[in-house]
């Protein structure tokens, strides 16, 4: 005997049927929203103060010559090369975050494992890549304070102004970034002590999730403020 569908189960087995109401969120994922906005609204005061520095009257230096190196390589002749290293690592663990939150969907305990290292391996090669960035930098006379010696009279204003935001905004960002490898381990520890498990939701690795990809995103616009301007 053939079984009748009615048009009613027709419209819930449509996946253009709409599903559960934007309101109903859970409240962790909330409050991760409204510390991502209001940590927002920081950076944005961070970048913006930047601009209107960058395109005031002063003299800037030119990000394809301060930023031509690639440390313990070249001193030299690659303008942007090293920082779109970095970057691409960045955003690689970004994609690796989303599938350790796909893999949590599908309650994968082996692939959450997996693709967490992968992120975590990700945001540790980024932050040693911004040591590396920051000390080339320093032997190269910029530091909180400081400017190369080659920059004199109303050239200087702009170095130091420059200096001074590149270390605090991108130390700022960093700071996040490894707060985010922290984090990321201890779900890492979470997810392999099968605490996801018995609970029987991965919800936490979304969430933290959320935070990793605004890293991500903090960082397109520092790219750009600072690099590409």
């Amino acid at each position: 005997m053939s079984s009748i569908v009615s048009p009613i189960d027709e419209i819930k087995s449509d996946p253009w049927s709409g599903g559960k109401s934007p309101f109903a969120v859970e409240y962790g994922k909330l409050m991760m929203w409204f510390f991502l906005l209001s940590d927002a609204f920081t950076f944005s005061a961070f970048l913006i103060y930047y601009g209107a520095q960058r395109f005031s009257k002063m003299t800037w230096p030119d990000p394809d010559i301060v930023f031509q190196s690639i440390p313990g390589i070249a001193d030299h002749g690659f303008p942007l090369v090293f920082v779109g290293i970095m970057t691409f690592i960045l955003i690689m663990s970004s994609v690796t975050m989303v599938l350790a939150v796909e893999a949590g969907h599908r309650n994968s305990k082996k692939e959450v494992v997996w693709w967490m290292v992968g992120t975590i391996i990700g945001g540790m090669m980024f932050l040693g890549c911004q040591a590396l960035e920051w000390s080339h930098l320093f032997h190269e006379g910029y530091w909180w304070g400081a400017f190369p010696a080659s920059y004199t009279g109303i050239d200087s204003i702009g170095a130091l102004q420059f200096s001074n935001l590149f270390f605090t905004i991108t130390g700022f960002h960093g700071f996040h970034v490894f707060t985010g490898v922290l984090i990321n381990i201890i779900i890492l520890l979470m997810t392999v002590t099968n605490v996801f498990t018995k609970r029987g939701s991965y919800l936490m690795v979304e969430k933290v999730g959320l935070y990793w990809h605004f890293v991500d995103l903090v960082w397109v616009f520092v790219f750009t403020f600072f690099y590409l301007v």
